[in-house]
């Protein structure tokens, strides 16, 4: 079992370094697959860390296609377990369904992007196969994976340009404090939206 293991992970790797070549076009396949449950080594965040830095005038086309391969592996993970219903959840416990279930029928696709924004080992994934099995609006949610995958893409590429080598150390020390933060920013600026948009309701009323 080990080598057949050792042998899909060098397979894995090759696959990565392969499509790495290609530039924006690797770094979307690459984000494509690691959202559609098809994880490859380092991922598309290690490799906009790599390109950018490389290339750092291309920043913002990386981030693009990097911000549009996750989308549509997200949106392909949600038509799946749309019609794979409940048997999608079965390899996650009970209790991460049904903490996540209440967090997606609190706050709808809000989640989703507090969940895209946030770093590993959050688990993103269980957001997006929940968003397909009770079938949440497919646009609204790509919109919100869309936006927080964005964010994150666009700001590990300015630190990939800003800092070089030093971008991968400075991610994996300051990058969950900023997910956080940011996290918490988009929560708060939704709570006040309905506050807000509830107090102008009862002074027209």
């Amino acid at each position: 079992m080990k080598w057949l293991l050792r042998k899909i992970t060098n397979g894995l790797n090759y696959v990565s370094e392969y499509l790495v070549a290609f530039g924006p076009f690797g770094i979307f396949a690459i984000a494509l697959l690691d959202s559609a449950l098809i994880p490859l080594p380092g991922g598309p965040d290690a490799v906009m860390l790599l390109l950018s830095a490389a290339r750092p005038a291309w920043m913002p086309l990386y981030a693009m296609a990097a911000t549009l391969g996750s989308v549509a592996g997200c949106v392909i993970l949600y038509y799946f377990s749309r019609r794979a219903g409940r048997r999608a959840l079965e390899r996650f416990s009970a209790e991460k369904q049904a903490r996540v279930k209440q967090l997606v029928d609190r706050y709808d696709v809000l989640s989703v992007l507090v969940a895209s924004v946030l770093p590993p080992p959050f688990p993103f994934k269980l957001f997006v196969i929940t968003a397909g099995v009770f079938h949440l609006s497919v646009w609204r949610f790509a919109a919100a994976v869309a936006v927080g995958r964005a964010f994150r893409f666009l700001f590990e590429g300015f630190v990939a340009v800003k800092y070089g080598a030093r971008a991968k150390d400075l991610l994996a020390e300051y990058y969950p404090v900023v997910g956080i933060a940011l996290a918490a920013l988009i929560v708060v600026g939704f709570v006040g939206r309905n506050l807000w948009q509830r107090r102008r309701a009862e002074v027209g009323g």
